[in-house]
């Protein structure tokens, strides 16, 4: 990337020789005649972030569902999460044209929320899925980061380049009702091999495990921490990363986890696995620092950022898809996912196997 785009600056050049970040997925600008990369409009991103988010999300929707046993007529529910551009109508409308799935599927698109989204996005898809029991619901996180890039040579700037990727990641969501366990809401299902539920059209669904709880934690104080607002030089939007957030998350991780477990009668310790956004090397190993993490507790965090970068809304996702492939969890194991994001807002969900 350095390279592609001539970057001489040492502080620029230490930002991605640093970041952790082995390799990422990115749309680039297309060439200009003289061999340099194109500056993109506002226009050009939005086109970017449409098209490359129909791709990614129909791509996540399909393989999600493949893998789940289900099919797109399973679908009774689609909740879409982006936050790299704006769209009326939304993905949720698109991909149910461009899947072909049934018209009368109850439909919402979480936009605009950041890299904290995705938890926020599945509270809602878990309490559909609560109210509707055997009827399949599905979460697929669209974030066509390239979308929201801005190359001015300012280290604001370039933090975020260094840091973001595209990506997009689906989980299908099912509750079967009772479960003798209050607060039952779902089974999270996307990858691996796992007891089976069955659907009413008979196919075999992984159930992964149960959703049991969320919280959310917002810091006030740390509202402008990290936005996505318009540049008026550059006639474009533009995301800023306030360089305290990650401590300022970190401070804040305890706070939420606390409040996550209160009444349940699990302590800390009882949490035997951990899927953490990955928000970026500051930002999980001052988690990690917080909350009394190991590094194997975060293997997939790390491992997730390593290879993909920070595809903001959906990244806890591909480290769960990690964590499932695994195939180290029992019943009777708790889980805690974790994400982080402008707000700035820490959102928290226990799953238990």
């Amino acid at each position: 990337m350095l390279d592609v785009f001539g970057i001489t600056d040492p502080r620029v050049r230490s930002v991605f020789l640093n970041s952790a970040i082995e390799r990422r997925n990115l749309t680039l600008p297309p060439l200009a005649d003289d061999g340099t990369r194109a500056d993109e409009t506002q226009g050009d991103l939005l086109r970017k972030h449409v098209t490359t988010g129909i791709e990614m999300g129909r791509e996540a929707v399909e393989a999600c569902l493949k893998d789940a046993g289900a099919t797109l007529a399973d679908v009774r529910y689609l909740c879409c999460v982006t936050t790299t551009g704006l769209l009326t109508p939304g993905f949720s409308a698109l991909l149910i044209k461009e899947l072909g799935i049934d018209r009368h599927c109850s439909r919402l698109d979480v936009v605009g929320m950041g890299c904290n989204a995705g938890l926020n996005g599945l509270t809602a898809v878990a309490g559909w899925a609560h109210d509707h029991p055997g009827e399949l619901a599905v979460m697929v996180c669209i974030e066509a980061c390239s979308a929201a890039y801005v190359f001015d040579g300012t280290m604001r700037s370039s933090v975020v380049n260094s840091l973001f990727g595209d990506g997009s990641g689906a989980v299908a969501v099912l509750s079967q009702g009772q479960q003798g366990q209050q607060g039952q809401l779902g089974q999270l299902g996307q990858h691996g091999e796992a007891d089976k539920a069955v659907t009413e059209h008979g196919e075999n669904i992984d159930p992964g495990p149960g959703l049991l709880r969320f919280s959310s934690c917002i810091i006030p104080e740390a509202v402008g921490a990290m936005r996505y607002d318009w540049d008026d030089d550059q006639g474009k939007f533009s995301f800023y990363l306030d360089p305290e957030v990650p401590y300022v998350v970190g401070a804040h991780a305890e706070i939420a986890l606390d409040r996550l477990l209160d009444g349940t009668g699990l302590q800390r310790s009882d949490i035997s696995h951990w899927v953490v956004h990955s928000g970026g090397k500051k930002v999980i190993d001052s988690v990690r620092a917080n909350l009394g993490l190991t590094r194997h507790d975060v293997r997939h965090t790390t491992g997730v950022l390593k290879d993909h970068g920070n595809m903001s809304s959906g990244s806890f996702l591909f480290s769960y898809e990690r964590l499932r492939n695994d195939a180290c969890t029992e019943p009777g194991d708790h889980g805690v996912l974790m994400t982080m994001g402008p707000g700035s807002t820490i959102e928290m969900a226990l799953v238990g196997w």
